[in-house]
């Protein structure tokens, strides 16, 4: 069976991963230094991150697993699926290759299997891709919300109308999607890059957040979770700034802050754009020995930046889980019905009976080579 084989080759993959990070957190803090960025002379100074490299993949392919044998032998070809995303990022490509990949091992047809990023991170793109989908027969989509207070009634009206939704990304709390949420535990994500901000600035100084959405579920839990992360501390939050979808926002907003706020010693990028556009206004400022920038997600262009050690660490998801097991759960609701679905699904839930995670972790520079490998057995290039 495919998810069988699936869970076979993740087990590898992860066993692998782990030896490499073992051996990578191994090494002595006086080996190399980070190399010079460019523009801003040499990077922070090293500090051991403890990064965690391992997700829940084994957690999902189990799952992707039983929900393929209840399919077995059932007709999935009125099955017609979408997964819709918040804004055309890297991030959203490694989601776009696991949804694919999901379809496919289930036998639908590409045809039948649809992927969309607002070019723009517009909410208006976003609902007219909705509304298209609707004329065009879709039975469920999974959906990382723009503005989850207008979705609320787009959603109802889907839902009551026999198309199943799916939140991914970001929780959708107080809509008919609120009953199953399939992504990274966000406020866990945030604590994570609050601790790893804490131990780069040694419990003393001043970080500035910088973020696409002040008012997105996914976004307002990280914050939290990173703050909390601080308490007991002498770190202080200079400012929070919405970028409103924009890298280059980000950058110009981050380059303000650097020239008005010369203490301000660190910098929190919660989107996926963030980490680069804060790494490159640090540089472009000359700080990149004095501001340390903790991110999230793995673009390509975060990921140079850890490798140079502009940036000190990213937390990363798994998009590609959340667009694989994204298409396991749409076809199932649509074949199975809703109950017989989240029946499978309980087990493997997350204490707060909602939330099946998708994974979190830390990237750093030690244990780069390994996340990197990881991507690569999943096709993710």
């Amino acid at each position: 069976m495919i998810g069988s084989a699936r869970s076979r080759t993740t087990a590898v993959a992860l066993a692998a991963l782990v030896a490499l990070s073992a051996a990578a957190c191994s090494k002595s803090p006086g080996g190399s230094a980070a190399p010079a960025t460019s523009g801003g002379g040499s990077a922070p100074a090293a500090v051991q991150l403890s990064g965690s490299v391992t997700f829940n993949q084994d957690n999902l392919a189990k799952l992707d697993a039983a929900l393929k044998s209840a399919l077995a032998g059932k007709d999935l070809s009125k099955v017609d699926i979408a997964m819709v995303v918040n804004v055309a990022a890297d991030y959203w490509k490694a989601g776009q290759v696991g949804f694919l990949k999901g379809c496919s091992d289930l036998g639908i047809s590409s045809g039948k299997c649809t992927y969309f990023a607002p070019p723009n991170g517009k909410l208006t793109e976003q609902n007219s891709e909705l509304e298209t989908l609707r004329s065009q027969g879709v039975t469920g989509y999974s959906i990382s919300a723009i503005d989850p207070t207008s979705a609320a009634g787009t959603i109802h009206t889907d839902v009551q109308n026999g198309v199943d939704v799916l939140a991914i990304d970001s929780p959708l709390p107080g809509t008919d999607a609120a009953s199953l949420y399939l992504g990274t535990p966000n406020y866990q994500a945030g604590f994570q890059a609050g601790t790893a901000m804490k131990q780069v600035l040694g419990g003393n100084g001043k970080v500035a957040v910088l973020v696409g959405s002040l008012t997105a579920s996914n976004a307002t839990q990280r914050i939290q979770g990173f703050e909390d992360a601080l308490k007991g501390t002498s770190i202080t939050i200079a400012q929070k700034v919405n970028d409103n979808l924009s890298a280059s926002t980000a950058t110009s907003d981050a380059e303000t802050i650097l020239a008005n706020n010369p203490d301000v010693n660190g910098l929190y990028g919660v989107y996926s754009y963030d980490g680069p556009a804060l790494a490159q206004a640090v540089t472009s400022a000359g700080k990149t020995a004095s501001v340390h920038i903790v991110s999230d997600d793995s673009d390509a262009q975060t990921l140079q930046f850890i490798k140079s050690g502009t940036i000190s660490g990213t937390v990363v998801q798994m998009p590609y889980q959340q667009g694989y097991t994204g298409a396991y759960l749409l076809a199932a609701e649509k074949v199975l019905g809703k109950d017989a679905t989240m029946a499978i699904v309980k087990p493997y839930l997350d204490q707060d009976g909602s939330t099946l995670s998708s994974g979190v972790g830390l990237v750093t520079q030690s244990d780069l080579s390994a996340y990197q490998s990881l991507q690569s057995q999943l096709g993710i290039g």
